[in-house]
């Protein structure tokens, strides 16, 4: 799926990406599971707005603008965890972090047509620190994607700098790191972005009449261990390539508790 060029270009660069990983067939089943997640959402009263707040963006501007988006996908349709584990994915991320690869989480975005919400410019690191610096995103595009309905940007070789100080965690000083920072990566319905949780990322409001809609998943070696009680699920460690070295370190360790 991908050359050794590719694997030294996102050792340089800190992302790649990789065209028609997912069919168009599987890009449609997708499409139509987040559309049902949705849904089923909506009936279950938790169909909330995440879209970020903070000074990035005048508040009048914030407040028309709109995210939906899920954490753990694949817990809510088979359809994800299909994808997580697709032969395609697991070609890449064997060239990328080797032969031992596990799922920390996944998470599904949807900007909405108009207004969208944008992502100011962060590195993911402060949300799940690692001790390697594995952990990657795999982003997923379910339509085509560009500026004009908010592409994922990126800066080459910032995963190089190591972690950068957030503002509340969530994200960096958008004076000193705007969006036009970054360098655009527009991509096809099937492609997918892969890129080190160090690599400073944002993307821009969808000002178009599209949807932009991508699956997100978090992947990181086998060997690589969190450096902080946080972002701990009950599936985060599911092997989709390879093997677990160390047998006494598993999943996390949770009990029940009566309220």
């Amino acid at each position: 799926m991908i050359t050794s060029q590719d694997v030294q270009f996102y050792k340089e660069n800190g992302y790649l990406l990789v065209k028609g990983v997912f069919s168009q067939p599987e890009v449609l089943e997708m499409r139509e599971s987040v559309e049902c997640i949705i849904q089923r959402a909506a009936r279950a009263k938790a169909d909330a707005n995440h879209a970020w707040q903070g000074d990035f963006l005048p508040p009048d501007q914030l407040k028309k603008l709109v995210l939906k988006g899920f954490h753990d996908v694949h817990y809510h349709d088979a359809a994800f965890t299909r994808a997580a584990t697709h032969p395609n994915m697991v070609s890449v991320l064997n060239g990328i972090i080797g032969p031992n690869v596990q799922l920390h989480h996944s998470k599904m975005l949807v900007k909405p047509p108009a207004n969208g919400a944008a992502f100011p410019m962060h590195q993911d690191y402060p949300y799940f620190p690692h001790r390697d610096h594995s952990m990657l995103a795999a982003s997923v595009h379910l339509d085509d994607a560009d500026m004009e309905n908010g592409c994922l940007c990126v800066v080459p070789g910032s995963h190089k700098q190591g972690p950068i100080p957030h503002i509340g965690v969530h994200y960096l000083n958008h004076k000193e790191h705007p969006i036009s920072s970054g360098t655009p990566c527009p991509a096809g319905a099937g492609d997918v972005l892969f890129f080190n949780y160090l690599t400073i990322h944002g993307s821009d409001v969808n000002r178009s009449e599209r949807t932009r809609r991508n699956v997100l998943f978090q992947y990181r070696d086998a060997a690589d261990l969190p450096t902080e009680n946080v972002h701990f699920d009950w599936g985060m460690g599911l092997m989709v390539s390879g093997e677990n070295p160390d047998f006494n370190n598993v999943k996390p360790n949770y009990r029940i508790v009566e309220e």
